[in-house]
């Protein structure tokens, strides 16, 4: 079984309610469809009922099962906004939530921060842009974070790690160079996602060029300070470095290099990239020399979870976008 149907498996047990506010685009859809007839979650559509029946008409989808909701009920709105006003992370005023609340991604998301939506699925319209922005002002971020990331779960054939074949990768998307903050806040919520997905106990290694001060750079010194944020921030969770690759993977790398005792030197389940240049260039060597595949758009960071597609995702891949995302939710 691939990862991903590992993980269709995973959501299809406690399946979760998925919003949905792109539902001009026919794959919005095609996929809730398959979401909802294979018991991976339950579709609530976001959108004008006249733009939902456009859509299904078109591609040939029946929405039975599905529930709408009608963002043009003004009575229904402002109740949702009410609910609004008492939510712990209220970014948005009253009048500026009725305002935002005329697109309908920004309406799906504030049904996730009053709870009529376990998760919200979206990106594949809207830029990643406008969806940070959307989720940054609805919904807020996780305590202890503050930045939002993007997080890869890589399936790499031929390796052999803590946990198979399979490692997380982080920020594989968003945050081009992170301070010591920043970073801090990517392996705080990356390691709160992968224990959500996977159920492993998070071992984070920050990688660098240098291993425990073999060399030194301004940027060795954001990944220790960084380290140092973590642990002050979230003592429970496993985290080292900084690391080179191999020290971070490999025991028998780790034991010369790394000269105090650790829980994740050689054994690491979540790498923590020092900036997007290295993230970009480490996934990518992964695809194209060792035949490997990343999943994840489930963004990592705010309060609720949140999914950001990409705009040239297939129905197949937001299925199972819609299923991490389900899962995270169920946490």
């Amino acid at each position: 079984m691939s990862l991903i149907d590992e993980l269709i498996a995973k959501a299809k047990q406690h399946p979760k309610k998925i919003g949905l506010p792109e539902c001009e685009a026919d794959k919005t859809l095609l996929a809730a469809r398959r979401v909802l007839d294979e018991g991976i979650g339950y579709p609530v559509l976001v959108n004008d009922p006249a733009v939902i029946a456009e859509t299904a008409a078109r591609v040939g989808v029946s929405t039975e099962g599905m529930t709408i909701i009608d963002t043009t009920d003004e009575a229904c709105r402002d109740a949702i906004v009410a609910r609004y006003m008492g939510y712990g992370k209220l970014v948005l005023s009253e009048k500026g939530a009725k305002r935002k609340m005329k697109n309908p991604m920004y309406y799906a998301m504030i049904l996730e921060a009053v709870g009529e939506v376990d998760a919200v699925f979206c990106g594949h319209v809207n830029t990643t842009g406008d969806v940070l922005i959307a989720a940054q002002q609805c919904i807020g971020m996780q305590d202890g974070v503050d930045v939002p990331s993007i997080f890869a779960l890589t399936d790499i054939p031929n390796f052999r790690g803590s946990e198979g074949n399979i490692i997380a990768m982080a920020d594989c998307g968003l945050n081009q160079e992170p301070s010591a903050e920043e970073l801090a806040s990517i392996a705080i919520a990356t390691c709160d996602n992968v224990r959500a997905m996977m159920g492993w106990e998070p071992r984070c290694a920050f990688l660098s060029f240098s291993t425990c001060g073999s060399g030194s750079a301004p940027s060795v010194d954001r990944v220790t300070e960084a380290i140092k944020t973590v642990r002050e921030r979230r003592p429970d969770l496993k985290v080292d470095g900084e690391f080179q690759l191999d020290a971070a993977l490999r025991p028998e790398v780790a034991a010369k290099k790394v000269p105090h005792e650790s829980e994740v030197a050689g054994k690491a389940n979540i790498l923590i990239f020092p900036d997007l240049n290295a993230a970009n260039i480490g996934i990518k060597m992964v695809q194209l020399f060792a035949g490997g595949k990343g999943y994840g758009h489930t963004l990592s960071g705010f309060a609720r979870p949140v999914a950001d597609s990409s705009r040239g995702a297939s129905v197949e891949e937001i299925v199972g976008d819609i299923a991490m995302v389900a899962i995270a939710a169920d946490q």
